[in-house]
Formats: structure tokens, C-alpha cells, sequence
């Protein structure tokens, strides 16, 4: 405890990456880590369900951060599921007998740390559980300011909750990480496997074809009962602004990667232009958040077509960005 060093960041998992990889001597910011991992992404999945609603993805999988900093950085990382709770609570008290920090996934709303009004059915939060004091265990959640702490009941209910995504008491911590990588090889080689994804997906729910797709939907919404447009649009803000991490956040937080990049690269001027293109689109979607949140709230008729094409030009502009990085790459 005394020797880990907490930091607030912008989103749970690649927050946790962030602090575990640089507690264990690999200095690594948020932003290069989430770049990385290749986490930008983009999903419309109308069969997919969450609180009735289609699912909307602003990022790639849960664990797929942990998962791809793992193979593309060659670390040794430790991943374990359990199949009961005590196995599960019994392993994780092991872990920090021995000194070790332990990233866990489990639910926001058994999180006793976190305000009533703040809670809710998600079971992809992922946080470090970093020491233990009698019955409750400090916690170092990256998207609060300091360590907290949790009860051993509130922690157990998180981490083995049900549902879609069950955590199963999850958790995972690095046993070993090379003493040289190559950032810049790896850096290249990203940027050139994100922009071709984005830009050409054969699968029409996803990158850009997805955005796209979702444009379409809103249109549908005319002919729709006007309660489920509502609740289909402010779903929309909801899994941008409240599961992602606020305004576009993702797509800040890789501008700042290849902002970052750059400077490995001697100030590069493509991933200069690219990330100044990529703040830019952030923008767009905090813009198109807010007519979205405006237009529900208001009595006058909702303007499908004026939502659906902001959508479609964010679109337009988000493939900009990756035409312009695949001349780095």
C-alpha cells in the first residue's frame, strides 16, 4: 500500500493497465496503453440487448485491453475465473499476502464505494484491489480521485455477479514483463491494424459500416412509437456519455496516443494532423450527444433526419482520420 502510487484516470480497464504495468516498473501512460491494445472501436449491435435497448459499443470487448497488451507487448500476464466464491475470495487474499496489487472485474452496482445514485447493472468494471485491512479491502478504482475502501461482502457480491458479462471473479496481475520493448514497432504496427478495421470491416455492425448503420436506425425511429425513439436515442447517450468515458472520451483519448506517438517519432507531422483530426471528431460526437439529450427532452418533434446525418458525417470524418494514418503506417 504504501508503495503503490494511485492515479485518476479517464476509464476503468486501461486505467487499471496503466497503474499495474507502471506499479511494476514499465512506465506507461492511459492513453498508450489504450492505443496499443488497439481498444477504438465501434459497435451497433441490435441483437444484443442491454435494459431492452440495442447494444452500442464505443471500444472493443471487456478484457480485450488486457488481453491485447498482453500479446502485442509480450507480457506475462496472469488471467484466473473461479467456479465458487470462496475459491475466488480465498485466491485474491493469497495474492495480497504476498504482496501483490490484483486488477479485479465485477459489478458497479455492489460496489459499496460508489453512491446510490451512481450504481448500476454493469459487470465489466475493472479496478485494483491493493491491500487489506481486517474485514475490508482498499481499493485503487481509477476513476475516483484516491483509494477507497469495500467491504469483503460488498466485493465478493461484485465480483461473482450474474448476467451478461458475469465477472466470475475474475482477476488477473503481470508475473513478468521484458526489460526491452520496442514501442515504435509496435506502435506502427497497430495504427496500420486499427485504421484497415475501422475502414474496412466486412462485418456491417462494425467500425465505421456500424456508425453508419446505426444512422440508418434513427431514421427508422420516424415510424416507431415515440417512446421507444426516445428510450432507443437516450440509450445511445447513455452507452457513450455513462459506459464509455464521457463525450466521445475514447476518441480523446487515442488522439492523445497519437499525440503521444508522435513525440516517439520525432514529432511526427502525420500523427499530428491525425490526432488534431481525432480531437475534432470528438467533438462531433459530444455535439451529437447533446442535440441528442436536447431533442428528448423537448415537446417539439424530434428531428430524425437532422440526428441521423450528424451521425453519418461523424462518420465521414472519423474515416478521414484512418486514410490519413494508413500514409504513417
Amino acid at each position: 500500500m504504501k508503495e503503490f502510487k494511485h492515479s485518476h484516470h479517464a476509464h476503468c480497464e486501461s486505467g487499471v493497465m496503466s497503474s499495474m504495468l507502471s506499479h511494476h516498473g514499465f512506465k506507461i501512460s492511459e492513453p498508450m496503453v489504450f492505443g496499443l491494445s488497439n481498444a477504438l472501436n465501434f459497435a451497433y449491435i441490435p441483437f444484443v440487448k442491454i435494459g431492452g435497448m440495442p447494444l452500442v459499443a464505443y471500444r472493443s470487448l471487456p478484457k480485450s485491453i488486457i488481453k491485447n497488451i498482453k500479446k502485442n507487448l509480450k507480457i506475462d500476464i496472469k488471467m484466473e475465473t473461479f467456479s465458487s466464491q470462496e475459491k475466488g475470495e480465498n485466491r485474491l487474499d493469497q495474492l495480497l499476502n504476498e504482496g501483490e496489487i490484483v486488477g479485479v472485474q465485477g459489478s458497479i452496482y455492489w460496489l459499496d464505494y460508489f453512491p446510490d445514485e451512481l450504481r448500476f447493472h454493469f459487470n465489466a468494471h475493472n479496478f485494483l484491489v491493493i491491500g487489506k485491512e481486517k474485514d475490508e479491502y482498499l481499493i485503487s478504482d481509477p476513476v475516483l480521485e484516491n483509494v477507497v475502501k469495500c467491504s469483503r461482502k460488498s466485493l465478493r457480491k461484485s465480483r461473482f455477479a450474474k448476467g451478461m458479462m458475469a465477472p466470475k471473479g475474475f482477476l488477473y496481475y503481470p508475473v513478468s514483463i521484458p526489460q526491452n520493448i520496442d514501442l515504435k514497432v509496435i506502435i506502427r504496427k497497430n495504427i496500420k491494424k486499427l485504421s484497415r478495421t475501422m475502414l474496412k470491416t466486412p462485418v456491417p455492425i462494425a467500425g465505421l459500416r456500424g456508425i453508419r448503420y446505426l444512422a440508418r436506425s434513427i431514421l427508422k425511429l420516424r415510424s416507431r412509437d415515440k417512446k421507444y425513439a426516445k428510450l432507443f436515442l437516450g440509450n445511445i447517450v447513455r452507452m457513450q456519455e455513462e459506459i464509455g468515458t464521457g463525450g466521445a472520451g475514447f476518441r480523446f483519448m487515442y488522439a492523445s496516443f497519437l499525440q503521444e506517438a508522435s513525440e516517439l517519432f520525432e514529432d511526427n507531422k502525420i500523427l499530428n494532423e491525425a490526432s488534431q483530426m481525432m480531437l475534432e471528431v470528438g467533438d462531433e460526437y459530444r455535439e451529437f450527444a447533446l442535440v441528442i439529450a436536447k431533442s428528448i427532452k423537448s415537446k417539439k418533434e424530434i428531428d430524425f433526419e437532422k440526428i441521423s446525418n450528424m451521425l453519418t458525417q461523424i462518420a465521414n470524418n472519423e474515416a478521414k482520420v484512418y486514410k490519413k494514418l494508413l500514409e504513417f503506417s
